[in-house]
């Protein structure tokens, strides 16, 4: 028994390995926009979890238990009706959070960082898979992720500055 679980946990970083080798972009990305709008109100729209699917194109809905704040607990329903839980894994009110998603034998992480630079304000959307079978989630959804980013950082932006 003790070889065959070797054996699975040896295949497993290989195609890990092979995955990330491939596309390693799609592992670890991010996107930052400019925004006339005032950091409280991308705080206002970020912190507003039922409403994410207002200006996330990839959601069916998202779903939090009590307020967004450091170790809370939710649910995020794709457009295909893929139910994933979150948690909140860090957090500093009023500028930035990040949200973990468990996969097997890693994770997808979810940070959204609020900057004020030079008296303007950029708001970045920041993802990355981790663990062992990082390279592999990276290469499955990682694409399409990266691709929807820069259309659903605008969609914030355009709210904002309603």
């Amino acid at each position: 028994m003790r070889i065959s679980f070797t054996f699975l946990i040896c295949a497993c970083m290989v195609l890990a390995s092979n995955a990330q080798q491939s596309q390693p972009s799609n592992k670890h990305f991010s996107h930052t926009l400019e925004t006339s709008s005032n950091p409280e109100v991308i705080w206002t729209i970020w912190t507003d979890v039922p409403n994410w699917k207002d200006w996330d194109t990839g959601l069916k809905d998202a779903i939090l238990d009590g307020e967004l704040a450091m170790e809370s607990k939710g649910k995020i329903v794709s457009l295909e009706g893929r139910t994933s839980k979150f948690k909140v894994v860090a957090f500093e009110k009023g500028k930035s959070y990040t949200f973990k998603t468990n996969l097997p034998f890693g994770g997808l992480y979810v940070k959204r960082t609020l900057e004020n630079k030079a008296g303007k304000t950029f708001f970045t959307h920041e993802v990355w898979f981790k663990g062992l079978l990082a390279g592999v989630f990276a290469k499955r959804f990682g694409p399409e992720f990266r691709e929807m980013l820069p259309g659903v950082m605008q969609n914030i932006k355009e709210i904002a500055e309603k």
